[in-house]
């Protein structure tokens, strides 16, 4: 097949007009391309290579398949605020989104282990059922700006397609997570399984001796159940907290109580449980804890995994993208429109 380039009359870079009507991503046809993307989200290169080679009769090198990958990345970095991807049809109105936020340990060259960001926006029918979830996630970074932005983007685009939707604040006690997420939010709510586990702390207080573990975990059972049901049971349990007797405590138990006095007090305006199971709103951060695992922990920290910050940040854009219900078609169909050149 004859195949034509151009260029300049003075020289420089050619242009292949095949290339941009093939869509070629470098040297790879736009299905390899999206194969060896969604291969490289979910295992290491030299697995994907091997792959590749046994099962599909592919033999190509480590380093092309990182190159391949890192080209998509960037398409995804430099279009993720322009190309805009249409919200699935849902099978029943959106009456809350929960916003939520957490970081997790990556361990990044020299720096050693530092904080990876997740970030979810969960949204909810009447009764409570989650509908859909959309994923932000973001390698380290100081101030967190950059990851804070693409999550504030995604929420905007929310509201301007839910207008009407309640949207929930839901993290834990972090004072960080907790400065970006009042401001957007009608509502705020500590994870109600992280106000809970202070209540052992008390439960321990109010119960230290060792013949007492009956009444013990009959004290923690009520308390919980006074929390999550009880309107005001937050502040209600932490003044129960201040006049248990601290006399008989040894150190630790000391400490643990005046912790877990403090986190109520900090935290006992975003406490209201009972409001919000009335309205049948999620109580409970585990959407984006679970992210933490999903979309970081089971890629990005296997065994002796050690992430140079600009390979962390494709696989994590992938990462995102696939975990998204519908994304990933939407992206590959965007980069099939207007093709790997112009995208980048």
């Amino acid at each position: 097949m004859v195949r034509h380039v151009d260029q300049r009359s003075g020289g420089g870079a050619t242009y292949g007009p095949l290339e941009r009507d093939a869509r070629i991503v470098i040297t790879s046809t736009p299905r390899f391309a999206k194969q060896v993307s969604s291969k490289l989200a979910s295992g290491v290169a030299r697995e994907v290579r091997r792959d590749l080679a046994e099962n599909h009769g592919r033999p190509v090198a480590v380093s092309y398949l990182q190159r391949l990958s890192e080209a998509i990345g960037t398409v995804v970095q430099v279009k993720e605020a322009e190309w805009e991807c249409a919200l699935p049809a849902l099978q029943a109105t959106v009456a809350s989104v929960a916003v939520g936020l957490d970081g997790t340990g990556l361990l990044v060259g020299e720096d050693g282990w530092r904080q990876a960001m997740v970030g979810t926006l969960a949204l909810f029918d009447a009764a409570g059922e989650r509908l859909h979830t959309l994923y932000v996630a973001a390698t380290p970074e100081h101030g967190k700006a950059t990851f804070l932005g693409r999550l504030e983007r995604e929420l905007t685009r929310l509201k301007a397609a839910y207008p009407a939707a309640t949207y929930l604040g839901l993290a834990d006690g972090a004072e960080d997570n907790w400065r970006f997420l009042t401001p957007p939010t009608a509502g705020q709510l500590v994870d109600f399984y992280h106000a809970s586990s202070c209540l052992s702390a008390a439960a321990e207080a109010a119960l230290p001796h060792a013949d007492e573990q009956i009444q013990r975990t009959q004290w923690l059972t009520d308390a919980g159940h006074r929390l999550k049901h009880e309107p005001a049971a937050a502040q209600a349990l932490l003044q129960e907290m201040k006049r248990l007797p601290t006399a008989g405590l040894n150190a630790r138990q000391r400490q643990q109580l005046q912790s877990a006095m403090t986190y109520f007090y900090d935290h006992h305006p975003q406490m209201n449980y009972a409001a919000a199971l009335d309205h049948h709103w999620p109580i409970g951060s585990g959407v984006t804890e679970a992210a933490c695992k999903t979309a970081v922990k089971q890629r990005l920290c296997r065994s002796g995994m050690r992430w140079k910050e600009k390979g962390a940040a494709v696989v994590l854009r992938l990462r995102a993208l696939m975990l998204t219900p519908d994304r990933w078609r939407q992206f590959w169909e965007k980069l099939d429109q207007f093709g790997f050149p112009v995208a980048v």
